[in-house]
């Protein structure tokens, strides 16, 4: 065979046949997926959803709301952080363009459509879609809906410290620095002399003190590594029995867990309501337990589960000996919650809480791409988020249809049985050796007086 070299200087034929143009085997994941999507009629329900944000009959016609979904299904799907990675590797890839519907002579949305998209769609739309995805797993059994656990984790926003101001004077961090020096009686001063001054200060990144202009709704905070960031704050309930993510709500990154968690009841309480009615009942309309991490422990939740009558499964954390008088209700509701979680039961939720919550949180956040976010606005992020945990949940359906919730699982999926295989292979052939010598040694030992037994066998 001979050595083949790149031409440099290409010039494109002006026709090119049909049969000639590169295509796609395609992807099975992303066929299987469509499918899926296409048996549930989810493009002309989502076309129904978002009419109301369209002109009738005038105007160009725009980019059809399943494309823009599925567009961000993919960021989950392939790990992209940001709408431009998500627009250039749909238009990259073949298997991808099948995917949407999109053939070699038409052109993939860029991020400024799914920008413009995503500014004209409400809240309220993505949070619908996000529970028809629901539905559909309510349908297949993968939603209980009766014991649900619930946590927190922070996001990066897309915003830096540096650029933080006062928010009664508007000065910058280092403006304000220097206005402290000098009033300490340093008139000129250096660099070195500003974070001198800084280190002695306290609480010198206030939230009440200070914001961003461009992010007003990103929260100083300590993230998970230590860093003090700008940030915000995604909380996931999750089903207890399947690992459904249920609900998703952002919050201020600044905000506790014990007042964070009435937004997310209230979503969780919503949506299964939502699914019950479609569903004909296949789900619980409310849930009956909840299990949260010590974070959440709290007097106030606590009382406030228990008129709810949710039975709670919360961690308790070292408080030493209380005081109760005069709090009999809320001795009650924690002797109550501390008997469960001494249980066998609420030992086994415990133990399944550190499993079923932190894989969400890994995979919309650490695989999935989004521990960083590259929008501005809770609104913006709450956006992406509810499809990207919506897509987790169509994940956890392809692996109970499929095997595998994402491409690249199913890519580890076709290598581990090709490598089952192979070592089953290896296996019966090394039996079949093992126990032939096993034959032949016995045979050896064995005097042969039978003239129909070959010779070599009876030396």
């Amino acid at each position: 065979m001979a050595l083949g070299k790149r031409n440099a200087e290409r010039t494109d034929p002006l026709w090119v046949p049909t049969e000639r143009i590169a295509r796609s085997p395609g992807s099975p994941f992303y066929a299987r997926l469509n499918a899926i999507l296409a048996e549930a009629g989810f493009d002309r329900w989502v076309e129904q959803c978002c009419s109301r944000f369209y002109a009738g009959r005038s105007g160009r016609p725009g980019i059809p709301p399943g494309v823009y979904f599925r567009m961000l299904m993919i960021g989950y799907l392939e790990g992209l952080d940001s709408e431009r990675g998500i627009a250039w590797r749909c238009a990259d890839s073949l298997s991808l363009r099948e995917f949407l519907g999109y053939d070699l002579t038409q052109t993939t949305p860029d991020h400024s459509t799914l920008s413009v998209i995503r500014s004209r769609l409400d809240v309220q739309t993505h949070q619908e879609v996000f529970t028809w995805i629901l539905q559909r797993l309510a349908e297949r059994g993968l939603l209980k809906g009766k014991t649900i656990g619930i946590d927190a984790t922070t996001l990066e926003a897309n915003a830096a410290l540096r650029s933080i101001v006062r928010r009664d004077t508007g000065e910058g961090y280092e403006e304000f620095l220097e206005k402290l020096a000098k009033e300490s009686g340093i008139q000129t001063p250096t660099r070195e002399d500003l974070a001198k001054l800084d280190r002695k200060r306290k609480k010198k990144a206030s939230n009440d003190d200070w914001f961003n202009p461009h992010d007003p709704d990103a929260k100083i905070t300590k993230m998970k590594d230590g860093r003090t960031h700008l940030a915000y704050k995604a909380e996931h309930a999750v089903d207890m029995d399947t690992g459904a993510t249920v609900a998703v709500t952002v919050q201020p990154a600044d905000r506790g867990d014990t007042k964070s968690i009435g937004e997310t009841l209230c979503e969780v309480m919503e949506n299964l309501s939502e699914v019950a009615e479609a569903t004909g009942g296949k789900t619980s309309r409310l849930p009956e337990e909840i299990v949260v991490d010590k974070g959440y422990h709290s007097n106030a939740v606590l009382c406030d589960l228990d008129e709810m009558d949710l039975r709670s499964y919360a961690s308790e954390p070292d408080r030493g000996r209380r005081n109760w008088t005069g709090r009999e209700r809320e001795k009650q509701a924690v002797y109550a919650n501390r008997r469960r979680i001494r249980g066998e039961r609420g030992k086994r939720l415990l133990r399944k809480r550190g499993e079923l919550l932190e894989r969400p949180f890994a995979h919309c956040y650490e695989t999935g791409g989004m521990r960083r976010t590259h929008l501005r606005g809770d609104l913006n992020i709450l956006k992406r988020l509810l499809i990207h945990a919506g897509t987790g949940n169509l994940g956890l359906l392809m692996r109970r249809l499929f095997g595998a919730g994402t491409p690249r699982a199913l890519q580890d999926l076709a290598a581990r049985v090709r490598a089952a295989r192979g070592s089953q292979a290896r296996g019966v052939a090394g039996l079949i050796r093992r126990y032939t010598s096993v034959i032949v040694r016995s045979l050896a030992r064995i005097t042969v007086t039978s003239p129909f037994v070959p010779k070599r066998l009876a030396a």
